[in-house]
């Protein structure tokens, strides 16, 4: 008599009887049950890990969460309701601060909280906007650096912000509005802003802990839903087939990755990756393109750097696939090889591109040397 058996409802593999585990609704494998779902420390019951409201150390049900947790409005901590400190001032009366940053609240608004978003302020023609975050450490997470960033990030106007960063040792979090390619290239004082971050004595490629996050408006990839999910899918597939090209590009190591922007996994078609992506099973938000943003797609795939050029290189990249995902079908990007892309690459549109996978061996033609990055 044959062993009786069941599918998994999240793999599609098929395993023993006996190790089918039943949750809300499905049967799971051990190996699914583990990786995709989380007991609460408070209560003990089993959640979805895409509905932990907790930390990754300390897993909470919504329910426990909302009735004795909160997390700090500057660095994001997740704190217990009686570890909580309150401003009593009004303008931040009712925001939680764990007992560091209370400690170290500034009052003067150059740095914002780690929840801060203001209303964007958009710069260019649209509809493709690009928003970046870059994250630099080291130098201290002081009022008076922060002022003198700004000071350069916004001389043509409303720019850029900057925020505290919990992942950081010493260090703060550059965000500017959206703006065009054209408008980061041309008008935002990028080359200005990194010569003074490395001259406050600021690193960003030579740590550990920063990363370069860039935002791409859903608009961007189409006027209707379903054309915007196909041309993301196809983003997804790209990422997926050139996942060793684009590590290299990314200048992290594949450690860094798994923790901050993880691959969610090859599939033989673009809709199947993006399916697998929405079903919210893989990494949440750190994932090497987020899709969790209502109105944007961030990829979060680079390592920071205060080098002008690698960041207007990634900027192009990201404009260049855009363009493939928005104008080939399905079948045309599938048959595109990583030499085809690069070689398809104009470089009199896209210089800084061509330049930097020259310098990252990763280019048709002859490599060149680079500058060192910050």
């Amino acid at each position: 008599m044959s062993e009786r058996t069941f599918v998994c409802d999240i793999c599609g593999h098929e395993r023993p009887w006996d190790e089918r585990a039943e949750f809300d609704g499905q049967n799971l494998c051990a190996d699914c049950l583990d990786a995709h779902t989380v007991l609460c420390v408070e209560c003990g019951g089993r959640i979805w890990s895409d509905d932990n409201a907790g930390s990754r150390d300390e897993p909470l049900c919504q329910d426990c969460y909302d009735d004795n947790y909160t997390s700090c409005c500057r660095c994001g901590r997740q704190l217990r309701e009686d570890q909580a400190y309150y401003e009593s001032s009004d303008e931040y009366d009712e925001r939680p601060y764990c007992s560091q940053c209370y400690a170290a609240l500034d009052k003067d608004q150059s740095i914002h909280h780690y929840y801060y978003k203001p209303k964007a302020v958009f710069h260019g023609e649209g509809p493709r906007f690009f928003g970046v975050e870059l994250e630099i450490d080291g130098a201290g997470e002081r009022a008076s650096h922060a002022l003198a960033l700004l000071n350069i990030a916004n001389r043509n106007g409303d720019c850029a912000y900057i925020k505290h960063d919990g992942s950081l040792d010493d260090g703060l979090e550059i965000v500017t509005h959206p703006m065009s390619l054209e408008y980061h290239l041309r008008e935002m004082p990028w080359e200005a802003l990194c010569r003074k971050a490395v001259s406050l004595g600021y690193l960003s490629h030579r740590t550990s802990t920063c990363g370069l996050h860039i935002h791409v408006s859903r608009s961007a990839f189409g006027e209707t839903e379903a054309a915007q999910e196909a041309a993301i899918a196809r983003v997804l597939y790209f990422f997926e087939r050139h996942w060793e090209e684009l590590l290299k590009f990314s200048r992290r190591t594949p450690r860094q990755l798994e923790r901050w922007a993880a691959r969610y996994g090859y599939k033989e078609q673009p809709m199947e990756i993006l399916d697998f992506a929405k079903k919210g099973y893989h990494g949440g938000r750190y994932t090497c393109v987020n899709l969790q943003n209502a109105d944007t797609v961030e990829f979060r795939m680079f390592r920071g750097t205060l080098k002008p050029n690698t960041i207007f290189a990634a900027l192009e990249l990201l404009d260049q696939l855009c363009d493939m995902a928005v104008s080939l079908s399905d079948g045309e990007l599938k048959a595109i090889p990583w030499t085809s892309f690069v070689s398809g690459i104009p470089a009199e549109r896209r210089p800084e591109l061509v330049q930097y996978l020259k310098e990252r061996r990763l280019y048709v033609n002859e490599p060149v040397e680079g500058e060192a990055e910050n």
